[in-house]
């Protein structure tokens, strides 16, 4: 299906597009100095970098833009002067530092993000001097007030509890939508595509975004660099479209991501929920070719990337071999001996469930009261990363419900739940892991989520050591709701809202033999290893080149203002008609062909009132009048509508049906294509079409003499897409050895006799022409859909063959910039009567000079 966004382009720019100039390089400090507040895209167009400057750069580079770098910093005293300053290192528990470990051994990262810490003003020249020769980092510096409102506000506030699916039903339930919020949001996405401006080789450079903290960051670098190949991985669910179609802005965002070449979602789920936002509010549809998933907008293809993330397996080892872990995990051996532990490891906040797995373990420790004494459920909790009264009622719920069932559960050297609410560094927690005989993931709605493969690494222990040679086992009990859930086939998958049926699972998970807790930790440790963050960088920057390959291939160009800003890319060969070009071959063409399609083309689409004009009859009248003239209207429209409507037309030749009847010009007979046909078919075909008609609320069926169409552009999108592939495999099946075909078009489902196409009457067309010794050399054909890239085909064909002239000028047009099979296209209706009318006036002046020339002999 042609998506919309190709069908219509009326809020384009009219006119020719401008010229592309050679640009003026631009230098860039390698640090701003001076932070601001910035408005929504505000950004003046002519002071646009383009990514045609000459690049300084001889390998690529990946510029990774985050919300917060990979960096810690702490501020000490220096032991010489007594003054106060910071130092920095790496965070090797943070995601992004370990995105080099799958990139080729050649290529530079470089960061750009905030740092977790205020840096005061006085200092920001010199942190950011130091981070960027040491680190090869760039800090973006958010005004304080621009931070709160960004991360606390709009991230937290609107952003991450509507991506987990929690709307905003009230003002003290949720908060209502604040646009001061979202302008705050906008600026400081802002000031981190000036960071990455400051340093980019737009020529060279690969651009990778993570995280809703920076949906809107895409479109300010497009703005800048229109061919920058850019990628945007989102670490979050995203939700489905009856959530998502809540949010005030959600066509800002969905339009500012599709400014990203590449866009990555840990799920099948994730990505499919955003494919029916494109869908339903931008009327855009995806296509697989070849196991890849793509959107066309505006001649550009985005990739649709489906990978989860993975853990850092090198950290993962090094860990386990710390002496430090190795004394804690004998520690709480001592301390849990004879004990079974089932492990928790989860962030405070509202969506992880974790009260929902307290209940869970009461209500596994009521129905099977063996393991009253027995088992034992640590959780632990991360410090909350957001604030605000929610967090704070979660947290109270679950010490309340911990205190309650230790009091009625527990006893002396006995408590079946340990909370433990400490900071604990990553050696901790691997002690725990190792001595958990289940973990539990809980969460009613969470991105990735880390734990289960943390966890099943070090239960495995480290490779080539004694405790690894024997058989490992491991269980994991997994909310479907969590990303990790689809690639973790051998967990117990629960709905943590069923809190018995989640008791039921963890009494599994501690009841199973060991042959199978050892079968299903081998399956999850083999994909866990193989799957690591290394995986998935190399495979989401492998997609990213492939997805920008023909990037400096193409013609682009931006237009739009605001977050309507997007670039339209053409092929090299594809170039819109111009007026002189076409008017000056017109006026010195001697046999001229001139095929029009009509809905779509001369007509609007949007139309309610299918007729012609006065404008456009009067318009096709004066060129039917040109002697030197064959003009056709090819049409899928029945015979008898284009008979009535231009009627008053005698000189025009009518093609109707796609070709199934044509009128040669000043006949009024009908040639069929095929006389005697045999339409026995249409008793087959109308009832699988009625069936799908009732079912399908918005569409109907449209019955020609020699086809049938079903038409479904009112209906639901995806239902309605849905639906018309079933059809088309549902009339295929049916309709196997008639003499018909069965095609999907834009919005319509049609079955009609095989071999009528308007690529035949293009043929018939040029061979009459040719066998009445008027060759075309002059040929102009208009149409908007597939059905007219029969046309574009025959012409080509047509000259090869000898049947057009090879002195000719041949003008093969679409209507709106999409791929096809014609070399030039009009933007909509409004152009192609404008060109017509401007030949029309060609051949009137023509004819009125050739009277008053026979009048005055």
């Amino acid at each position: 299906m042609i998506s919309k966004s190709y069908a219509n382009l009326l809020d384009l720019a009219n006119g020719n597009f401008p010229a592309m100039e050679e640009p003026r390089r631009k230098m860039l400090p390698r640090t701003m100095t001076v932070p601001g507040v910035l408005t929504e895209l505000d950004d003046d167009q002519a002071n646009s970098v383009s990514s045609d400057a000459p690049s300084t750069v001889l390998a690529d580079r990946l510029i990774v833009v985050a919300n917060q770098l990979p960096i810690k910093a702490v501020r000490r005293l220096d032991e010489k002067s007594g003054e106060p300053s910071w130092s920095f290192s790496w965070d090797e528990n943070s995601l992004y530092w370990h995105i080099k470990d799958g990139l080729p051994e050649e290529m530079e990262v470089l960061y750009v993000g905030s740092l977790k810490v205020d840096i005061d003003y006085s200092e920001q020249d010199d942190v950011s001097q130091i981070l960027l020769e040491r680190f090869k980092c760039v800090p973006a510096f958010l005004p304080p007030d621009v931070l709160d409102k960004y991360y606390n506000g709009f991230c937290k506030q609107h952003l991450w509890p509507l991506f987990h699916y929690r709307l905003p039903f009230s003002a003290s339930h949720g908060g209502r939508f604040d646009r001061s919020l979202w302008e705050a949001y906008v600026s400081a996405n802002k000031i981190f595509s000036q960071k990455v401006i400051e340093v980019i080789n737009p020529d060279d450079d690969y651009v990778w975004i993570h995280d809703y903290h920076l949906m809107v960051l895409p479109t300010f670098l497009r703005r800048h660099f229109n061919r920058l190949r850019m990628g945007f991985f989102l670490h979050s669910p995203f939700p489905s479209s009856e959530i998502y179609r809540t949010l005030p802005v959600r066509e800002e965002i969905l339009k500012a991501l599709l400014n990203a070449d590449l866009l990555g979602f840990h799920t099948f789920d994730y990505a499919r929920h955003f494919l029916s936002c494109c869908s339903r509010m931008l009327g855009l549809e995806y296509q697989s070719k070849r196991g890849y998933i793509g959107l066309e907008y505006y001649g550009r293809t985005i990739g649709i990337k489906i990978m989860p993330s993975g853990i850092h397996m090198g950290q993962m080892e090094s860990v386990l071999r710390q002496s430090d872990k190795l004394s804690k995990v004998r520690e709480l051996e001592q301390k849990y001996e004879g004990k079974t532990v089932l492990i928790g490891v989860d962030d405070l906040d509202t969506f992880k469930g974790v009260n929902l797995k307290v209940l869970a373990m009461e209500q596994m420790l009521k129905t099977h009261r063996r393991w009253i004494g027995n088992a034992v459920l640590v959780q632990i909790l991360n410090p909350a990363r957001g604030k605000g009264r929610h967090v704070e009622e979660i947290e109270a719920e679950i010490r309340s419900s911990s205190e309650r069932i230790n009091q009625e559960l527990g006893t002396p050297g006995y408590t079946p739940i340990v909370l433990i609410d400490r900071p604990l560094t990553l050696t901790e927690k691997a002690a725990y892991y190792t001595i958990s005989e289940a973990a539990l993931v809980t969460a009613i709605r969470d991105g990735m989520n880390l734990t289960p493969y943390e966890y099943v690494v070090c239960r495995q222990g480290i490779s080539g050591s004694d405790a690894s040679n024997s058989p490992q086992k491991s269980m994991l009990v997994v909310s479907e709701f969590v990303g990790c859930s689809p690639s973790l086939s051998g967990a117990i998958r629960v709905n943590p809202w069923n809190v018995e049926a989640t008791a039921e699972a963890l009494y599994e998970a501690i009841s199973i033999s060991d042959f199978e807790k050892q079968m299903r930790h081998e399956k999850h440790y083999k994909y866990v290893s193989r799957h690591d963050v290394a995986y998935w960088s190399r495979s989401f920057y492998q997609d990213l080149e492939r997805t920008c390959a023909d990037h400096f291939r193409r013609r682009c160009w931006g237009i739009g203002l605001s977050f309507g800003f997007r670039v339209v890319a053409l092929d090299p060969m594809f170039r819109k008609l111009s007026s002189d070009s076409i008017m000056d071959a017109y006026g010195r063409a001697q046999n001229r062909a001139i095929l029009l399609d009509y809905d779509g083309t001369v007509m609007p689409q949007s139309s309610i009132d299918k007729s012609p004009s006065k404008e456009v009859m009067s318009i096709i009248s004066r060129l039917c009048n040109d002697p030197n003239n064959t003009v056709f209207v090819v049409s899928g429209r029945g015979k008898e509508d284009l008979a009535k409507w231009f009627a008053p037309c005698e000189k025009l030749g009518i093609a109707a049906e796609h070709g199934y009847f044509m009128r040669w010009p000043c006949d009024k007979e009908w040639e069929t294509y095929a006389q005697g046909s045999h339409f026995g078919w249409m008793q087959m075909a109308e009832p699988v079409m009625k069936l799908y008609t009732e079912s399908t609320d918005g569409s109907y069926i449209e019955r020609k003499e020699s086809a049938l169409v079903w038409h479904f552009q009112d209906a639901d999108p995806s239902f309605g897409s849905a639906q018309a592939k079933e059809m088309l495999d549902h009339l295929e099946s049916v309709l196997a050895n008639e003499p018909v075909v069965v095609k999907s078009g834009q919005y319509i489902v049609e079955v009609k006799p095989q071999g009528v196409t308007k690529g035949l009457v293009a043929e018939k067309i040029f061979a009459l022409m040719f066998k009445n010794e008027r060759r075309a050399d002059f040929v102009l054909c208009v149409g908007d859909d597939r059905s007219d890239e029969d046309m574009f085909v025959m012409i080509g064909d047509s000259i090869k063959a000898g049947v057009i002239s090879h002195n000719k000028s041949v003008f093969a047009c679409t209507v709106g910039q999409k791929p096809s099979r014609a070399e030039y296209y009009l933007d909509d209706t409004v152009e192609v009567i404008n060109m017509l009318e401007n030949l029309g006036d060609i051949s009137g002046s023509d004819y009125s000079e050739e009277e008053d020339l026979g009048s005055s002999s």
